[in-house]
């Protein structure tokens, strides 16, 4: 019964867990707009949920490159997520930086979207199985 109930719940729970670390990745490109020689980093969303069945979260963890000792090390930030990509800019700018804000705010706003999607059809999904149960 179990299995069922988790082989029910799991594409949503993969793809939640997802949007959740591609918001926090978004989240550290918008943070470093200003740190010369950044490179904004994203992830393949498509790829990665097309093989969520292979992620496994005790695997490995992925680590953003720290260019300076004063960089907050967020070492199990990025879990089971493969590689984490960089992004092409538009425009380069001067200083090496390649974190465009205007990209990323329209990343963070599309990713916030899709993940309270998914949360509200897990919410949706918990809802008709307790109706189920009640009415049982």
């Amino acid at each position: 019964m179990l299995d069922k109930l988790d082989h029910y719940f799991n594409f949503q729970k993969a793809a939640t867990n997802i949007f959740a670390n591609r918001q926090a990745i978004i989240s550290s490109n918008i943070a470093n707009a200003d740190t010369p020689k950044y490179q904004s980093r994203d992830i393949d969303f498509k790829k990665l949920l097309k093989n969520f069945n292979e992620l496994d979260k005790n695997k490995r963890n992925l680590n953003l490159k720290l260019t300076s000792k004063k960089h907050i090390n967020k070492k199990n930030l990025f879990t089971s997520l493969g590689k984490l990509l960089y992004r092409v800019p538009i425009q380069a700018s001067a200083d090496g930086n390649t974190v465009d804000m205007d990209v990323e705010r329209i990343n963070f706003l599309d990713n916030s979207i899709k993940y309270h999607t998914s949360v509200s059809i897990i919410h949706g999904q918990i809802k008709n199985m307790m109706s189920v149960l009640y009415k049982g």
